[in-house]
């Protein structure tokens, strides 16, 4: 774990003296540029400095919670690209400190001469310029190796340590306490820090090729899972240190390696060539950048000292990587997994024996395709493990805890016909512990009855609709607003309450329920029609006989709906995502405002979907008893609580907005349909239908 410290503490220590030395330089160029006699405040540097920490910290804050409300895939490609990025900036400091440290105290002292003849704010934005770049290449450099590592904690801690060790540094310096040649200080570690950063480069490679955005996701180079154990200290120690991982791409192999070999070539190229010193007189407190006299070349010893580290650096890691290969010590830890093979034509031919309890198997892809791979006990059918997907050339464990009786495995290949494994009985005593039962895979036809059975029941409410909509015409006709706008809540929900069926209506669905949002013309377009064109002209006084149109139309839509029903049948896989997404959207679009054109309908209407999401468990009860018995109780359970903390928002009897309604009951309602969210959520994944 503490290993991950150790690339922030030096990321810590190496950026915080370069921020520190800027520091030290600024405070110093006021105190030398104060007019005789005269003392100059330093107070606008440090409200400088602690603006550019205070943006640092901001700007470290919106990388992480914003990643948190993102998809995973979307995950997976912000946070490789900004490892690319914060690779780019490291890379480019690291040639620009070498090349600028010497002239920066003059730079600086100009800067300062300048800002003090403008204003004191003039100064504390000199430095808060100065020191803002290099706030945030440490925040984005220090975030993109939290993401890598996969906590929190050690990289804090280890940058923590890192700015605090510089600061002291940096204080000692302007004192004058100690002397320190910071040129060789910044290429020696600069050479790790490229190391780190090829580390780095690779794992942000890995996670665009995660996300999608980049090709070759199961061009697996080598895959070491299975040899060594990647929680074992000294293989925590190597990848906290050089920030590689047990199992890489070919893209992220090659990056790397270039990336490596190439920067470190440069960056050495760069330290052997003299560099003339600048003839900037340095002033008391600012002896922080002795270098060697101006013109000097490094001494032999020098140069093949900084040649050696080079040359360990570019060789140790694919040297520590082959030795991973061949002497494994971890390769015990998973000395007891059978070993299972998939090839273009069987299906775990080796296997013969199998033993009860939790067991591991080593699966390895040698058909040349991607396959899925399930363990399925052959008296239930049912899937006991499975592994989604196995790239060609490559392998992964599957743990499984086996009771006694029969399994087999079936091996799906992109391409190539199923196969299976002969059926092995796994003898021995049952677990110890209970054994989850084996989820049996749903096939279309198994779902098609209840797909049926949803149709049934749409058609009888599209004929409730149809006459709400009839009557609220009538209401509109004798300019009776207030009974129109009863009538087309009842009618709002009667369609809320067919939600699962929404996807099938294609543009039928849009001309009943559509919103302005996407329109070009927004409430104003002609192609804004249906059930909330009337909801935003009853509730924006609109004269009634200008809705009329909208009631005819929107009647003979339903009509039209009506009659094709029967061809738009539900497609039968879409029902259990429908389990779940009815009151996800409820969540997502009513009870955030985003659909009320004006009548504040979002806590009946999410009632409305209530009622929906229970028809749906009705019709797809029998297979989720089948899979998992206490799911379907716990949900029902749920659904009643969210069901009276909707009721609870009323008001005599009336349903009100949700600006009107207390905080405690919008906090329940919050929290029930958060809660029942997360058990809905299971459906689609029980009832998936397999892929092959």
């Amino acid at each position: 774990m503490w290993a991950d410290a150790l690339p922030n503490l030096l990321i810590g220590l190496r950026e915080g003296l370069e921020a520190g030395l800027i520091v030290s330089i600024l405070l110093a160029a006021v105190h030398r540029t104060a007019p005789s006699g005269s003392r100059v405040s330093t107070a606008p540097v440090w409200l400088g400095v602690a603006a550019a920490v205070v943006l640092a910290l901001s700007f470290g804050a919106v990388l992480t919670f914003y990643r948190s409300v993102l998809s995973t895939a979307a995950q997976e490609g912000l946070g490789g690209l900004l490892s690319v990025v914060a690779v780019v900036l490291v890379t480019g400091m690291v040639f620009w400190m070498r090349r600028t440290a010497r002239g920066m105290a003059g730079e600086l002292r100009t800067k300062v001469a300048d800002a003090l003849r403008v204003s004191a704010a003039a100064l504390a934005l000199t430095a808060f310029l100065a020191v803002g770049r290099e706030g945030l290449e440490t925040a984005l450099f220090l975030w993109t190796t939290a993401q890598v590592s996969g906590q929190t904690v050690a990289p804090l801690v280890g940058a923590a340590l890192g700015i605090a060790s510089a600061v002291v540094l940096c204080v000692l310096l302007y004192r004058s306490a100690v002397r320190l040649n910071l040129g060789v200080f910044f290429s020696r570690t600069a050479v790790l820090l490229i190391v780190i950063a090829a580390g780095v480069l690779a794992y942000g490679l890995g996670d665009l090729q995660d996300a999608g955005l980049l090709p070759g996701h199961t061009w697996v180079a080598f895959d070491l899972s299975h040899r060594i154990n990647p929680g074992s200290w000294w293989v925590t120690l190597i990848t906290g240190v050089t920030e590689l991982s047990v199992t890489m791409t070919w893209l992220q192999v090659v990056a790397y390696l270039v990336y490596l070999v190439t920067v470190l070539t440069l960056f050495l190229r760069a330290a052997a060539t003299p560099t003339q010193q600048p003839e900037n007189e340095q002033p008391a407190g600012e002896r922080v950048t002795e270098e060697p006299p101006a013109g000097a070349r490094p001494a032999p010893r020098s140069r093949r000292r900084v040649a050696a580290l080079t040359a360990a650096a570019l060789v140790a890691p694919p040297v520590a990587a082959a030795l991973l290969i061949v002497f494994a010590p971890g390769a015990s830890a998973e000395a007891g997994a059978a070993q299972i093979q998939v090839t273009d034509k069987a299906c775990a031919p080796g296997w013969s024996a199998a033993s009860t309890g939790t067991r591991e198997f080593t699966v390895a892809n040698s058909s040349g395709h991607t396959v899925e791979v399930n363990l399925i006990q052959a008296s239930s059918q049912g899937i006991v493990a499975e592994i989604e997907t196995l790239g060609p050339a490559t392998q992964q464990t599957l743990s499984a805890t086996l009771a006694p009786g029969g399994y087999f495995f079936s091996c799906l290949a992109d391409g190539l016909p199923a196969t299976t494994s002969t059926t092995v009985q796994a003898a021995g005593p049952g677990p110890a512990t209970p054994v989850a039962p084996a989820v049996k895979p749903v096939s279309v036809a198994d779902l098609q009855p209840s797909a049926d059975a949803y149709d049934g029941y749409v058609q009888p409410k599209l004929a409730d609709l149809l006459a709400q909509v009839d009557t609220l015409r009538g209401d509109l006709a004798r300019n009776q607003i207030p009974a129109a706008q009863r009538d087309w809540l009842a009618a709002q929900l009667t369609w809320e309450q067919v939600g699962a069926a929404y996807d099938s209506f294609s543009d039928l669905g849009d001309a009943i329920d559509g919103l302005p949002q996407a329109l070009p013309a927004g409430v104003d377009d002609p192609g804004f029609t249906g059930l909330h064109r009337l909801e935003y002209g009853l509730w924006h006084g609109q004269p009634a006989a200008a809705l009329i149109p909208v009631a005819d139309q929107l009647t003979s839509d339903v009509t039209t709906l009506r009659a094709k029903l029967p061809t738009l049948t539900l497609d039968p896989t879409d029902l259990p995502l429908r389990a779940h997404e009815i009151l996800e959207d409820a969540l997502r679009d009513h009870l955030n405002g985003l659909t009320d054109q004006g009548s504040g309908a979002a806590y009946p209407e999410t009632y409305a979907d209530v009622q929906g999401t229970q028809v749906v468990l009705d019709e797809l009860g029998p297979l989720i008893n089948a899979r998992a018995p206490a799911l379907l109780p716990a949900v029902r359970s749920q659904l009643a609580e969210l069901s009276t903390a909707l009721q609870a928002t009323q008001a005599n009897g009336q349903w009100q907005a949700a600006s009107a309604t207390p905080l405690a009951a919008t906090q329940r309602v919050n929290a029930d349909i958060g809660a029942v969210l997360e058990n809905l959520s299971l459906i689609p994944d029980l009832l998936e239908v397999p892929a092959h």
